[in-house]
């Protein structure tokens, strides 16, 4: 199973059955399939936006896409989407809105699983939720641990910098002691 932003090969998308990509039955792989859509998209175009309802659970088949978010007052980019790539598990998992917008970084294809489809192959196939929920557990975490590293680097950064390196020199963003 590809997770958001891990793998990149394009092979992977096209050349694999939706059933081996998802770890499902054959029969599961084949309901998906058969209710999948096919979207085209142009450089610049938006797959999906923030807060919107979600259409169901998307698999990258070729191009890049990049996602980004808006958090207190923020917007964030979170990444590139590369093709063999699941994309938005949040969504289609939880309650159904999407948490970031996924915009073509390049023209490419998405392939949709309709979300009521996605909920029938739960039913005949329940341990499909669980996996996914684990995929997104390991993206969550993936996401933290990249989120940590910068944060790191960012006050590494401002400590070398010549007034964070003279001794005594506190400045309003550090903490009292």
């Amino acid at each position: 199973m590809q997770s958001e932003g891990s793998y990149g090969q394009v092979e992977a998308a096209r050349a694999r059955p939706l059933a081996e990509l998802l770890q499902c039955p054959t029969a599961v792989g084949n309901l998906l399939n058969a209710s999948a859509q096919s979207l085209e998209f142009e450089e610049g175009k938006v797959v999906f936006r923030q807060s919107e309802a979600c259409r169901g659970l998307y698999v990258i088949i070729s191009g890049l896409f990049l996602r980004r978010t808006e958090r207190l007052e923020a917007r964030l980019t979170l990444g590139p989407v590369r093709p063999g790539d699941l994309a938005e598990l949040a969504a289609a998992l939880g309650d159904g809105r999407h948490t970031y917008t996924l915009t073509a970084r390049e023209p490419g294809s998405v392939l949709l699983l309709p979300l009521e489809e996605l909920r029938r192959a739960f039913d005949l196939f329940p341990p499909l939720r669980m996996q996914l929920l684990e995929e997104l557990a390991r993206e969550v975490s993936r996401g933290y641990g990249a989120s940590f590293h910068t944060r790191i680097a960012s006050v590494r950064r401002r400590n070398a910098s010549p007034a964070g390196a003279q001794p005594g020199n506190a400045r309003s963003s550090d903490p009292v002691r």
